[in-house]
C-alpha cells in the first residue's frame, strides 16, 4: 500500500529533498562571505555539535577501539574532503549545476564497491554507471562562459570522495545503525579539519551577516536534520520511493538556486544532467524478486541493532540513501 502523501513520513522525505536541494545554493552564499576553508569547518563543527547533543536521547553508542581508522576514513572522505572539493569547486561552478555533477555519486560507489569490497557489477550497473558519467562529461563541458572549467572536475573529485565514503560505511553500518556512522564520521572530520579552525575564526569576525548565517543553516539543517528526518522517513516508507524521491534533489536545486541566486542553467547542462538521473536510475533498478542482501533491516554483526533503527547508508556530508544500491544525494 503507498504511504499517503501528507502522511509524517512522506512529509519528512519531502523535507529531506528541499533541505538538501537548498545546501548547494547556501554554499554559494557562504563561500562568497567566508572562503571555502572557513564555511567547510563551520558548516561541519556545527553540525557535529548538533549530533552530539542528540546522541544521548538517540542512545547513539560509542564505537569499538577497532573500527576507529575506518570511521576516520570516513570522516577524511565523506566529510572533510568532501566540504572542502565541493566549497572550492562551487566558487566558479554554479549551484545547480553542481548538484547535476554530485548526482551521479553512486555511480562512483558502486565501481569502487566492485574494486575494494568485490561487489558483481551486474549488465545494468556497468551501463548505468556509464551513462551516469557521460551525462557529467556533458555538464562539465558545459559549464563555463567559454565551456569547460577545472571548477567542474574539482566537483567531481568531491562526488569521488563520496564514493570512497559509501564503501567505508558498508562495514560499519553492520555493527551500527546509520545515525550512529554519520555521528562518528561527522566528529571525525571536525578533527581532521581542526586546523582550519584559525582560517574560519578570523574569516568569521570579518564576515558578512548572510555568510554566517548560511553556514549556520547548512550545519543545522541540510548536515544534521536533514539526515534525521531522512532517517525517519526510510524506516517508514517502501525503498523504491524514498530513492525515487532523491532523483529530485537536483531539479529542486535548479528550482532553488533561480529563484535564490538568479541561476539559470543552460539547456546543454540540463540535457546533460538528465542523462546522469537517468544512468542512476539504471544503476538503482533491480530485477523483479531480486533478494536484497544488504538490506539493513536484515543486516547482521555482533552489534547489530535490529528494528527500524537500521535504516539507512549515508551518502554524503548531509545525509542518507537507502541501501543497498546508492542513490543520489544530496549535499
Amino acid at each position: 500500500m503507498q504511504p499517503r502523501l501528507t502522511s509524517s513520513s512522506s512529509l519528512a522525505l519531502t523535507g529531506t529533498v528541499i533541505l538538501w536541494a537548498s545546501a548547494f545554493p547556501a554554499i554559494r552564499v557562504g563561500v562568497d562571505g567566508l572562503g571555502v576553508q572557513a564555511l567547510s569547518f563551520s558548516r561541519i563543527a556545527i553540525a557535529a555539535v548538533a549530533l552530539l547533543l542528540v546522541a544521548p536521547f538517540a542512545k547513539v553508542r560509542m564505537p569499538r577501539r577497532g573500527d576507529l581508522p575506518l570511521i576516520a576514513l570516513c570522516g577524511a572522505t565523506g566529510i572533510t574532503a568532501y566540504q572542502l572539493l565541493l566549497n572550492w569547486g562551487e566558487v566558479e561552478v554554479a549551484a545547480g549545476t553542481a548538484s547535476l555533477l554530485i548526482a551521479i555519486v553512486p555511480a562512483f560507489s558502486v565501481l569502487l564497491g566492485s574494486l575494494v569490497l568485490k561487489e558483481r557489477l551486474s549488465r545494468g550497473i556497468v551501463l548505468g554507471s556509464v551513462v551516469a558519467l557521460a551525462g557529467a562529461a556533458v555538464v562539465s563541458m558545459a559549464e563555463g562562459v567559454g565551456g569547460f572549467t577545472p571548477s567542474a572536475l574539482v566537483v567531481l573529485a568531491a562526488a569521488v570522495a563520496q564514493g570512497v565514503y559509501h564503501v567505508a560505511t558498508k562495514p560499519l553500518l553492520r555493527r551500527y545503525t546509520g545515525l550512529e556512522v554519520a555521528t562518528y564520521a561527522m566528529v571525525a572530520g571536525t578533527v581532521l579539519a581542526l586546523p582550519l579552525a584559525p582560517a574560519a575564526w578570523h574569516a568569521a569576525l570579518r564576515a558578512p551577516a548572510d555568510a554566517l548565517l548560511s553556514a549556520v543553516y547548512l550545519g543545522l539543517l541540510p548536515s544534521a536534520l536533514g539526515f534525521v528526518i531522512w532517517a525517519y522517513a526510510v524506516a517508514r516508507l517502501p525503498l523504491a520511493a524514498s530513492t525515487a524521491a532523491l532523483y529530485l534533489v537536483a531539479p529542486v536545486t535548479l528550482l532553488i538556486s533561480f529563484l535564490w541566486l538568479g541561476e539559470v542553467p543552460h539547456l546543454i547542462e540540463l540535457a546533460g544532467g538528465a542523462v546522469s538521473v537517468a544512468g542512476v536510475i539504471m544503476i538503482n533498478r533491480r530485477a523483479p524478486g531480486r533478494p536484497t542482501a544488504d538490506r539493513p533491516e536484515t543486516a547482521q554483526g555482533e552489534n547489530a541493532r535490529p528494528g527500524p533503527h537500521r535504516i539507512a547508508e549515508p551518502v554524503s556530508g548531509s545525509g542518507y540513501a537507502p541501501a543497498p544500491a546508492p542513490a543520489p544525494i544530496k549535499e
